[in-house]
């Protein structure tokens, strides 16, 4: 089982209500990308749990049931008065999300380390990812847990920067650095990378990232595909699948969830073991995961695959 750790949310999506001007639809879809990676896992048929504050608002209780119809674990999930987050969503003119953030103080910024069950060994590997690596008081909560813990579980991490939820760069790459050291498994978004690094060529930070305690780093490019850094076989590349975009809500996080749902099924969700794999496994690691974010791309919103669909 993976525990993943950080937000949930509502993203809510706006259009024009006809000709009314004055009015807008709202569609509000359950999601953040650490919510989205634990129900991607589940539905690629590996057991996950996620760890995050959840509000006894009527949002936050939606969030509830929709873990549990998913079948992810909800022993980690912390009760909080606080509101849910709200993500306001906006698509681009070729496809990609525009994010507006109502999170101030909100539930799932709130979790501290006490608030965390102890964690028994059915817990393969940890994932951390998103805003919650730079909120407090929960990024200081899972900056302790994955120190305590980064020996012995696996350890992966997705950046994914939401700079409408914290603007300061430099944060960003204070916590990301903090959390990449000790990381096993690195899987960002040449987006966030030229973000954070304009002046390095991503390449070189997937490299410096691999000088650490990380085995593999993966990066991904959108309509270019998805290039592999291991420390033991060099440079790999997956072309993207071929498909029709809808929009690209929840790729990342598919991704995400493919490559761990594929080192779960092979037995390889482990520090160690990543060292030890070969690279045609690796190969098709990369491959399973661009199919599997293709498939949600082809969709309206975060609406991750089933294992059986992923040929």
């Amino acid at each position: 089982m993976y525990l993943v750790c950080g937000e949930a949310l509502f993203d809510v999506f706006a259009s024009p209500a006809g000709s009314h001007l004055n009015r807008l639809s709202l569609e509000a879809v359950a999601g953040g990308s650490p919510f989205n990676v634990a129900v991607g896992l589940a539905r690629l048929g590996t057991p996950s749990a996620l760890f995050t504050g959840i509000s006894r608002d009527p949002f936050g209780q939606q969030l509830r049931r929709v873990l549990e119809e998913e079948h992810v674990d909800r022993r980690f999930l912390v009760d909080f008065d606080a509101p849910t987050t709200l993500a306001m969503v906006a698509l681009g003119a070729n496809g990609s999300p525009v994010y507006s953030f109502r999170g101030e103080g909100c539930a799932d910024r709130l979790p501290q380390d006490a608030h965390l069950a102890p964690l028994t060994d059915e817990i393969r590997g940890i994932h951390v990812g998103s805003y919650a690596l730079v909120v407090a008081p929960i990024a200081d909560t899972l900056l302790a847990l994955i120190r305590r813990e980064q020996g012995r579980r696996l350890i992966s991490l997705d950046p994914n920067i939401r700079l409408n939820v914290e603007p300061d760069l430099a944060r960003w790459r204070e916590r990301i650095e903090a959390f990449a050291e000790l990381a096993h498994l690195i899987k960002v978004s040449d987006e966030d990378l030229t973000l954070l690094y304009p002046d390095e060529a991503p390449e070189d930070v997937a490299q410096r990232w691999l000088n650490g305690s990380c085995e593999l780093v993966v990066l991904t490019r959108g309509g270019d595909g998805a290039d592999l850094f291991s420390r033991r076989h060099g440079a790999l590349h997956a072309d993207a699948s071929a498909v029709t975009v809808l929009d690209t809500v929840g790729a990342g996080d598919t991704f995400q969830a493919a490559l761990l749902s594929y080192l779960h099924t092979h037995g390889l969700d482990t520090a160690s073991t990543l060292a030890t794999i070969g690279r045609e496994q690796l190969q098709a690691l990369l491959l399973f995961a661009t199919r599997a974010a293709a498939i949600t791309c082809s969709r309206r919103g975060p609406d991750l695959p089933y294992r059986y669909e992923i040929a």
